[in-house]
């Protein structure tokens, strides 16, 4: 049986740019051993129990939660799963390995305060991503418990892999504007619409 094609490639074209809204970084590199991650039945590295797992579903919804526990909803077919490290934010607590800065990630330099990300998401559905240079996981946690966040996942951290883009769409006219959503993020060369070495996140406009 021939191996089954990935949907997306590594930058977003197609039908998806004239729908595109935003777009974040992803999470650590697969070798890292962080996590799993699926794509439309595709498996590039197993899923694991008790990890937090960005889940979205056919309907078009995501949600966020450690996986084989508050994740997959038994009534939604599963399209993708994101996993990377334990919980960052569960049942609206932060995680009590906070101040273990090597449970989060290797920091360039080793530095405790690197650029760091991740996405969370409140009782009523909605997601809030989080970025920002010079940031411990208790500083980022504590943003995203800030905007009532009850789950959350870590995602990639350091400089160069953190960032996050809003696109106008200049009436249709001409190639899409990225706005940097942070305004001192390093960014990403081609801001995802030109072919990037890790995977990452994009919200599309119905």
């Amino acid at each position: 049986m021939p191996e089954r094609r990935w949907r997306y490639g590594p930058s977003v074209g197609g039908a998806e740019l004239g729908h595109l809204a935003a777009a974040f970084n992803g999470a650590f590199k697969l070798s890292t051993g962080s996590g799993g991650f699926e794509s439309f039945g595709r498996v590039a590295a197993p899923l694991r129990d008790g990890l937090a797992s960005i889940v979205t579903y056919s309907d078009g919804s995501t949600d966020i939660g450690t996986w084989h526990q508050q994740v997959p909803a038994p009534d939604k077919q599963v399209v993708s799963v994101r996993q990377n490290l334990t919980p960052l934010i569960d049942h609206g607590a932060p995680a009590s390995t906070l101040d273990c800065l090597s449970c989060w990630g290797a920091t360039l330099g080793g530095v405790a305060d690197p650029a760091r990300s991740a996405v969370g998401i409140t009782a009523d559905g909605r997601l809030i991503w989080a970025g920002g240079e010079q940031l411990t996981p208790s500083q980022l946690a504590g943003a995203l418990l800030g905007a009532r966040v009850v789950r959350a996942v870590e995602l990639d951290i350091n400089p160069e892999w953190v960032a996050g883009y809003l696109y106008g769409h200049r009436g249709g006219k001409g190639p899409l504007a990225p706005v940097p959503a942070l305004s001192d993020q390093h960014g990403i060369p081609g801001e995802f619409l030109a072919p990037w070495s890790r995977d990452f996140f994009t919200i599309v406009a119905r």
